[in-house]
């Protein structure tokens, strides 16, 4: 995934003013994440398992708190799994939030078993 920039929209449209945020993915990390100004404002991490891509945290650094860059991230992000045609399981509570609200990614997406939680737990050392 190269550099990704949301749609452009007025600050009154997105709710934010100032530069508009990018997302990238970071493979060696097992990571996105979101930049304003260049700066890393949060990250939404995730392990693959075969075909999904199984993600556990996200978070936005206080700093940029209140200003819809989580949703930004996720999207994008869940573009990202969609257009490397993989699947996302989401077992991050954000994540899996997220995909109530956005059907979109429904036919894309896996339910979080007792398996996949145990992998991802020693994939993790937790």
């Amino acid at each position: 995934m190269s550099e990704q920039r949301p749609e452009q929209g007025t600050a009154r449209e997105t709710g934010r003013e100032g530069p508009t945020p990018v997302v990238r993915r970071v493979d060696p990390r097992h990571r996105y994440e979101i930049l304003v100004d260049d700066r890393r404002a949060g990250l939404t991490a995730y392990r693959d398992r075969d075909d999904r891509r199984v993600f556990f945290h996200t978070e936005i650094d206080d700093a940029y708190a209140g200003q819809g860059l989580a949703s930004v991230l996720v999207e994008q992000a869940l573009t990202d799994v969609r257009a490397s045609r993989m699947r996302i399981v989401p077992v991050c509570p954000y994540v899996a939030k997220f995909l109530k609200k956005h059907e979109e990614f429904a036919d894309i997406t896996d339910p979080v078993t007792p398996e996949i939680v145990q992998w991802l737990d020693g994939q993790l050392g937790r």
